[in-house]
């Protein structure tokens, strides 16, 4: 059932009635942490699954009741295991993989650590990159007092605006890729990628020589000594799981390339979308399995792996997709009468959404919508690509860049500042977060407007 005609002829309560159980998800994960009251009860996953669940139905309800359309829900819930199937894949796999040698938390060393991280993330995905980088990065770290900057600027660069280069980094592109962008187009993101990354790298180092003088004065000789007990310059164990990570990163392309083309052609759009979705599932559900029982218990100790982190992303983004349902729905409609031409407001309304919402939607309905502007057919966005790469560029940057701007904007977010809390390590809440991300990356964004998307 068409649900735009609905949705676009809803009146300003309505509207914003649809979008209230998003908001006030989204609220309450704000909020809550707050309390020193509700905050025992807030960290516990059943009581997290209770409001993600009341949210989700809500979102659900809202949207079924005056559209009938339940194909929709079941679209959305089958992205969210897919999403889900990737995002725990990555975490199990890197999980098995140890990291460590002659390396301790010194300034250059965490900027090393970043700058790797931005590479390899387009390579292997934000969320993979984020799950392999981030449990030395700790350890390297742990004698130090002040460390929560490190995670968030970790998050700005590795978890997120790291992965604009290939279809691998970030589901928006991958979602791209899979409507028909070629897949090396994203490399002629290059200069937005370099300018945005060595901007963070150039910040993060100031602030964290900065924070490292507060240090007390034993710490560089703690760190120096660290650094001299290593066996090793770099150690790498569980090397099974580096080839399990590959598998990962073989279903996606074989997904993208071979599985999703061919059932396009012989079944439709929609068969081969739910196709591939399921072959990733079981797929990575299969190769996470290997990866837990083949590695072994002592490097699973050594990384303090636990499941909680991934058990807290599942819960609250189980109550995201479900209450963003009818508040996505209103965003396709009315932006279609939204007068966007110019790529810096493609650049601003993509990524300002993107930062609250799931950014691959968001990615799909912007580059619909240029699309659509332009007279160009929106089920194949090669001809976007080819015709009109400003747009898409502008579209591209903006779904990845602004996934940096809070917790929930990417889902590596949510799942690093976990496993940092889980080492101990006292991160911001997600108000505080955002303070961060405005002050470091609203200027690099408006830098960005101003070079590329004029």
């Amino acid at each position: 059932m068409e649900a735009f005609p609905y949705w676009q002829n809803l009146g300003a309560a309505m509207s914003l009635l649809s979008a209230l159980p998003f908001v006030v998800l989204i609220l309450l994960i704000a909020i809550l942490p707050f309390f020193q009251a509700a905050s025992g009860w807030w960290e516990k996953h059943l009581n997290k699954f209770k409001v993600a669940l009341v949210c989700a139905l809500g979102g659900i309800l809202l949207y079924c009741i005056p559209t009938g359309d339940l194909h929709k829900i079941w679209m959305t819930y089958l992205e969210y295991a897919a999403f889900l199937a990737m995002l725990a894949s990555l975490f199990v796999i890197s999980g098995g993989i140890h990291i460590s040698g002659a390396f301790a938390g010194f300034p250059h060393t965490n900027t090393i650590f970043l700058a790797v991280g931005a590479v390899l993330a387009s390579l292997l995905g934000t969320t993979g990159a984020s799950m392999i980088m981030i449990r030395p990065l700790l350890r390297a770290n742990r004698p130090r007092r002040h460390k929560a900057h490190i995670v968030i600027f970790f998050i700005f660069i590795v978890s997120n605006c790291g992965g604009l280069l290939t279809p691998l980094g970030d589901p928006p592109l991958y979602l791209g890729f899979l409507r028909g962008v070629p897949f090396a187009w994203t490399l002629r993101l290059a200069p937005q990628w370099f300018l945005a990354v060595a901007l963070l790298l150039f910040f993060f180092y100031m602030i964290d020589a900065w924070y490292f003088r507060r240090e007390a004065d034993h710490m560089h000789a703690t760190l120096s000594g660290a650094i001299k007990q290593a066996a090793r310059k770099i150690h790498v164990q569980g090397w099974i799981n580096v080839l399990l990570l590959l598998g990962v990163m073989g279903v996606i392309l074989a997904s993208g390339y071979f599985i999703h083309p061919a059932l396009a052609r012989w079944r439709g759009e929609l068969a081969a979308e739910t196709t591939s979705k399921i072959f990733q599932i079981i797929m990575m559900g299969a190769l996470a399995s290997v990866s837990y029982r083949l590695t072994s218990a002592r490097i699973h100790r050594e990384n303090e792996f636990s499941f909680a982190p991934i058990g807290e992303v599942a819960i609250l983004f189980f109550g995201i997709f479900g209450a963003m349902i009818p508040a996505l729905a209103l965003l396709e409609a009315k932006s279609r009468l939204l007068a966007l031409r110019e790529p810096w407001q493609f650049f601003w309304m993509s990524g300002g959404l993107s930062g609250v919402l799931d950014n691959a939607p968001t990615y799909l309905v912007y580059a619909t919508l240029a699309a659509s502007q332009n007279h160009l057919a929106a089920i194949h966005l090669g001809a976007l690509a080819d015709r009109f790469p400003a747009l898409l560029a502008a579209i591209s940057c903006g779904t990845v860049f602004f996934g940096a701007v809070t917790y929930i904007g990417n889902g590596p977010n949510f799942m690093v500042k976990s496993v940092a809390e889980h080492a101990r390590v006292k991160m911001p809440s997600f108000g505080g977060f955002m303070l961060w991300s405005g002050a470091v990356l609203i200027p690099i964004f408006i830098l960005q407007t101003f070079v590329f998307f004029r």
